[in-house]
């Protein structure tokens, strides 16, 4: 018998029933492609918290696959989901119109990670000479779960490239979209890399540096021991208050910060303003092998350039002394480029088993994905830096 056809497929509704070494010696096999959010720890934490459990339209069905001798190979973070909110690949237009042509979208199935708008593999596999097999039989593991559930589709979001490439071979339709990314050029200080900048631009950037700190605002990077309940309370306060003017109901529960900075404080960078000795805002970032990931922002005082400060300078000034090669700020946001942000491509692969909604689906996508290559063209010719270093940023667009 072949290790392929030696293997045991599990369906977990909680990651409790997964060891957490078990899940991360498939999710982060290589430290220098490290990712935080793919860890059972960030994971557990989204489910412990009452983040994304069932009750909020997050059912876990997690498939760990393991072999002959019960060693877990594989694994893949799945959900069972009755609606399309905190995902950041938007497909409401197709939900919508199925359910105008007598179908039912939800549920549907979705391998990404809640509320996280960031790149990563998905189906995870441990390193050796079956990998890839053990990684064909998670993906047919995932269908016939599909199949078994009479889910309408199932969606591997926020990609890398390779593997967005393998599963259009296999017949997935492909998608793209894009977000804005900072790339370390080999900086050694915010000053080198504002170097880079055509003269204007160089000068606005540090105009607006010295306006956001301006009414006595000091800045905080906190990480590890020095993470405390009283700036998490005060984080929180951020969230809440700016998710609820923005967004309606914030996704993520207090419990859920509490949760990270036990189990994860290595990963985690919580930038914060003070003035006059009280937090006014804050920005969250994870710490990845060689990715700041920036996530949530929240302030209880209007500053002009605060949020730019916090979420996009202080996040280079971060990337530059730890040597990461990339700033990932999070979804959207065009006022990014002119902050050295440039687009990126993101990658989303998607099966619907409705032949008729297949093919409109990919009918549509075809020319979503030379708008996004448009689009892309044309913000390259517009970044802040000088015409030759924007040259070599463009070299890189599809990472």
């Amino acid at each position: 018998m072949s290790e392929a056809a030696a293997v045991q497929l599990k369906v977990l509704t909680s990651l409790t029933a997964i060891a957490a070494a078990d899940w991360d010696a498939c999710a982060n096999p290589d430290s220098q492609i490290y990712n935080p959010f793919l860890r059972h720890a960030f994971l557990l934490a989204l489910e412990e918290s009452g983040s994304a459990v069932s009750e909020t339209g997050w059912l876990g069905q997690h498939l760990v696959l393991e072999d002959a001798d019960a060693k877990v190979q594989a694994v893949m973070p799945l959900y069972l989901k009755n609606h399309s909110q905190g995902e950041y690949i938007f497909d409401y237009g197709w939900a919508d119109a199925f359910h105008r042509a007598g179908g039912n979208y939800y549920p549907k199935l979705l391998s990404a990670v809640p509320f996280t708008p960031a790149g990563g593999r998905r189906l995870l596999v441990r390193d050796g000479p079956n990998a890839a097999g053990y990684e064909t039989s998670l993906l047919a593991g995932s269908l016939t779960l599909l199949d078994k559930l009479q889910s309408s589709s199932l969606h591997f979001n926020f990609l890398p490239e390779e593997s967005w490439d393998a599963l259009g071979r296999q017949g997935f339709l492909q998608r793209t979209d894009q977000q804005f990314h900072w790339m370390n050029d080999g900086y050694l200080s915010f000053d080198a890399f504002l170097e880079a900048l055509a003269s204007r631009k160089r000068k606005n950037l540090r105009k607006e540096r010295a306006k956001a700190l301006e009414n006595g605002i000091e800045v905080e990077w906190l990480t590890g021991d020095a993470l405390t309940e009283e700036h998490w309370d005060a984080f929180f306060h951020f969230y809440m208050d700016t998710g609820h003017r923005k967004y309606g109901t914030p996704y993520l529960t207090r419990s859920f910060f509490s949760m990270i900075s036990a189990s994860m404080p290595d990963d985690v960078l919580l930038i914060m303003a003070k003035r006059n000795g009280q937090y006014i805002a804050g920005a969250l970032n994870f710490i990845g092998g060689d990715t700041l990931f920036g996530r949530n922002w929240g302030c209880i005082e209007d500053h002009p350039f605060l949020h730019f400060e916090l979420c996009y300078y202080q996040a280079i000034d971060f990337a530059i002394e730890r040597g990461l090669k990339r700033v990932e700020a999070g979804a959207q946001g065009t006022h990014k480029l002119a902050r050295g942000y440039v687009p990126h491509r993101t990658y989303s692969a998607h099966y619907i088993a409705h032949e008729g909604l297949r093919e409109a689906v990919g009918n549509y996508l075809e020319s979503e994905r030379q708008y996004v290559d448009n689009d892309i063209a044309v913000l390259s010719n517009h970044t802040p830096f000088k015409k030759n270093q924007a040259e070599g940023q463009d070299n890189d667009q599809t990472g």
